[in-house]
């Protein structure tokens, strides 16, 4: 049977919340994957009442937990909804900042940063929302450091994501920070979905009509990943696209949302860690496979997308002999 896990995931549904994000929330952390041979996540739904009539009607559920559940959440997911003038519920409100308070990690989707702000945790702290309500959000929260044009912010504690489909990055942000790459690049590939995007990317994404029949990134970005320990770098990743600097920069802010070093950076420091994960100890061989040089940089590197030292990694997901 596959390992338990003794870490609880609750989302907390509230009248008008948006069913995209909870399907984001119950597919990354609430399908079992007996092809890893452990549950990554013990996950549960609750509601204040016995009925949680879901947007716009479109169906209501029932037969979740109440809310008690949220007592026990070691991380707790907290309502959004689209409505965003509409106060919450304090008996909601109170069950986040008892979590808060014990020491459970939140997470708040899309408008999900106006429940944790209504509850008053988000004074001081930095923040994200979808960039339709940022200006109504500063109006009303104006302690709050809202950061209106990134994907998702990490605030240690306290997680918020900008928009229904970062929902999916911030949720494999969390299986990389609690189970490593190589885990959160599996449920990536099983939601066919980018394994990494910092969260540091901008929400909206530009995509014209393109004036050529195909610029399309996608053989350029395999080929780089096939080549992360040679001495890669932008100016031959714009040779390999037969184009200028300038127009592949273009392209991948157009496409990506991300510079080419920043991308070519993030893949190699996933790469290290891909490789402490399997086991490599030798940080040189590590710095070098992935492109990175030198230990020192993959040193720095790696704290600072992980938070954590090479030894430190290796010793929360380095493989169980």
């Amino acid at each position: 049977m596959p390992q338990r896990s003794s870490h609880r995931v609750v989302l907390m549904v509230d009248d008008n919340s948006n069913p995209f994000e909870m399907g984001c929330a119950i597919e990354v952390f609430g399908l079992e994957r007996p092809e890893l041979e452990r549950e990554l996540y013990d996950f549960r739904l609750c509601a204040a009442g016995p009925e949680t009539r879901m947007r716009d009607g479109f169906f209501t559920l029932t037969g979740v937990a109440g809310l008690e559940a949220a007592e026990s959440a070691d991380t707790l997911i907290v309502p959004n909804r689209p409505d965003t003038e509409a106060p919450r519920s304090e008996r909601v409100l109170d069950v986040i900042r008892r979590a808060h308070a014990r020491g459970a990690r939140l997470v708040g989707f899309c408008s999900g940063a106006f429940t944790l702000a209504e509850a008053g945790l988000l004074d001081g702290r930095r923040a994200a929302c979808h960039w339709m309500w940022a200006d109504a959000f500063r109006a009303r929260f104006p302690q709050v450091g809202l950061e209106p044009d990134v994907l998702f912010v990490d605030d240690g504690d306290i997680l918020t994501a900008s928009g229904s489909a970062s929902a999916l990055d911030l949720g494999l942000h969390l299986v990389r920070r609690d189970h490593g790459a190589e885990i959160a690049n599996h449920v990536s590939r099983r939601l066919v979905f980018a394994a990494h995007r910092d969260g540091g990317q901008r929400q909206f994404v530009e995509r014209p009509v393109p004036e050529v029949p195909d610029e399309s990134l996608g053989p350029l970005l395999v080929w780089a990943q096939e080549r992360l320990g040679e001495p890669l770098a932008v100016a031959d990743l714009a040779a390999r696209a037969a184009v200028s600097a300038a127009t592949l920069h273009r392209r991948f802010r157009s496409q990506l949302g991300t510079t080419p070093l920043a991308w070519l950076t993030g893949e190699r420091v996933a790469l290290a860690c891909r490789l402490i994960e399997r086991g490599e100890e030798r940080l040189d061989v590590v710095a070098a496979r992935s492109g990175l040089g030198t230990a020192a940089n993959l040193r720095a590197r790696l704290r600072r997308e992980t938070g954590l030292s090479p030894s430190a990694y290796r010793k929360r997901f380095g493989a169980t002999p």
